[in-house]
């Protein structure tokens, strides 16, 4: 990798709790549903709970993946540096600016509900206003912009407030969908099975809107160099988000298909989970879910700022991207350069998406171009961990299956999702979809002829026993060389 010296991030600034407060509020419970249910219906009708239980599956594959790499290199750029150092440097660096492009596109999309879900607290008329919910929504985006930029402690504090009071919404709607007997529809168990789909590129289509539902929790990942015991807490962290996120989508996904009417979701496609509210709770649901709906947007504006400038941070440090990205904070041990970047160009982007039309528009457009850059990424850390680990997944069954069969199985079911949508999207989203991979090329290139030392990766290698504990270095050295690599003794 780099000789760049300079400052670390602040090491043990977050413990196993907050990890898990992360990764949960890095797939944003309530937002995903508001913002991608009439997307998934439109996609998949009443197989909605299904396409999401099916994505689970080998969603905890490419978890488990992320959770046995991150035992042997804790690296902010997560897969970005799994990857090129298993598969290739070019991919690794593909891995990583699909995180970027995915992310930064997210912060334009999400950004949008933020704000139309403020307004429409006072006035529902106030938020089918594109150009104020985006003057709001960029608003709550420069505060969170300013929590990152005051470090991980600060930001795991707003984080628990946050999503605190967003499950607490969540769990006690719940208990009210459990109870509720005014039903547009009874509940069918073929909604778990396979005969709602319009055939195999349906599912695909379901299954690449699920992957967004799942996207988030691991940005536990990306703060395992400022998490104590982070080779073991990040990866579990991550698993126990997407369980916990597993189960409140499919409760709630179920709970749309029983209350609410066809129409209703297609009238109401950005504002889905406030109509349920109101059904279930009249007078007060709407408006209580409605407040999960923005605390969640706000709280997973602040995990995706902390992937995207993590992952720059480690592409400045290895100068695969300007050296800049690389610089961290004298006071408060954040990537400043990164932050300030990154808040610069979704702040633009948020202005310029005013002339792409509604906001219902802007989500769905988006949430399936992130869904095919997600598919990459997670497809490519599927398989770096099999690489990383080959010799030793006939050592033991636990290793065959979690760190082998299962996320070997995930990465090849993310890859082919990706290529069986893209026979169903708009020329929009494979645009921004494919188009935002492609212009990764330009400094992938450009920063590969000018020598950087990540394009003469230190190979991973799970067999090879180093020293156990991890220590961020004051002055980072070398990636190859750090003391970041160790051999997991179980799962």
């Amino acid at each position: 990798m780099s000789n760049n010296k300079g400052r670390g991030l602040q090491a043990n600034a977050l413990g196993t709790f907050d990890t898990v407060v992360m990764a949960v509020a890095g797939s944003a419970p309530a937002y995903s549903l508001t913002a991608t249910t009439a997307v998934l219906v439109g996609a998949v009708g009443l197989a909605s709970p299904a396409a999401l239980l099916y994505g689970a599956i080998p969603m905890l594959g490419i978890a488990l993946a992320f959770s046995y790499l991150s035992r042997i290199d804790v690296n902010a750029g997560a897969s970005y540096s799994w990857v090129g150092r298993t598969l290739h440097p070019f991919l690794g660096f593909i891995s990583g600016w699909a995180l970027v492009i995915s992310t930064t596109i997210f912060m334009v999309a999400g950004s949008l509900p933020a704000g139309s879900m403020t307004l429409a607290l006072f006035d529902d008329d106030l938020a089918g206003n594109t150009a104020l919910s985006t003057a709001v929504g960029a608003g709550w985006f420069v505060i969170m912009l300013l929590v990152v930029l005051g470090g991980a402690r600060l930001t795991a504090r707003a984080q628990l407030i946050m999503s605190g009071v967003e499950l607490a919404i969540l769990g006690l709607f719940v208990v009210l969908a459990l109870f509720h007997t005014d039903n547009a529809r009874p509940f069918d168990w073929s909604w778990l099975g396979f005969s709602h789909f319009d055939g195999m590129t349906g599912f695909a289509s379901g299954a690449l809107i699920a992957a967004f539902y799942y996207w988030g929790w691991d940005v536990t990942s990306n703060l395992s160099e400022e998490t104590r015991n982070s080779r073991r807490t990040t990866g579990l962290a991550g698993l126990i988000g997407v369980g916990i996120v597993f189960l409140l989508f499919e409760v709630f996904t179920i709970a749309v298909n029983v209350v609410l009417s066809s129409r209703q979701i297609e009238e109401n496609d950005a504002n889905v989970l406030s109509v349920l509210g109101e059904e279930l709770w009249p007078g007060w649901g709407g408006k209580l879910l409605l407040v999960s709906v923005m605390l969640s947007t706000i709280a997973t504006l602040e995990t995706t700022l902390i992937q995207v400038t993590r992952s720059l941070f480690a592409m400045g440090r290895d100068r695969t991207m300007p050296s800049a990205l690389g610089k961290v904070h004298r006071t408060w041990n954040t990537p400043w350069v990164a932050i300030t970047v990154v808040g610069a160009v979704a702040l633009v982007m948020m202005v310029a998406s005013n002339a792409l039309g509604t906001v219902g528009d802007i989500l769905s457009d988006a949430i399936s171009a992130m869904g095919l850059q997600i598919a990459v990424y997670y497809g490519l850390a599927g398989l770096a961990v099999v690489v990383a680990y080959r010799k030793m997944l006939l050592k033991s069954p636990a290793h065959f299956l979690l760190a082998g069969l299962w996320p070997l199985f995930g990465a090849g079911f993310m890859f082919w999702v990706f290529v069986e949508s893209l026979g169903e999207l708009s020329t929009a989203a494979i645009t921004i979809g494919i188009g935002g991979l492609a212009a990764g090329l330009v400094p992938m290139l450009w920063y590969w002829r000018r020598g950087s030392d990540y394009y003469r990766p230190a190979r991973l290698d799970a067999s090879r026993t180093v020293e156990a504990d991890y220590v961020v270095p004051d002055a980072y050295a070398p990636a190859g060389t750090r003391a970041h690599e160790g051999l997991p003794t179980d799962f």
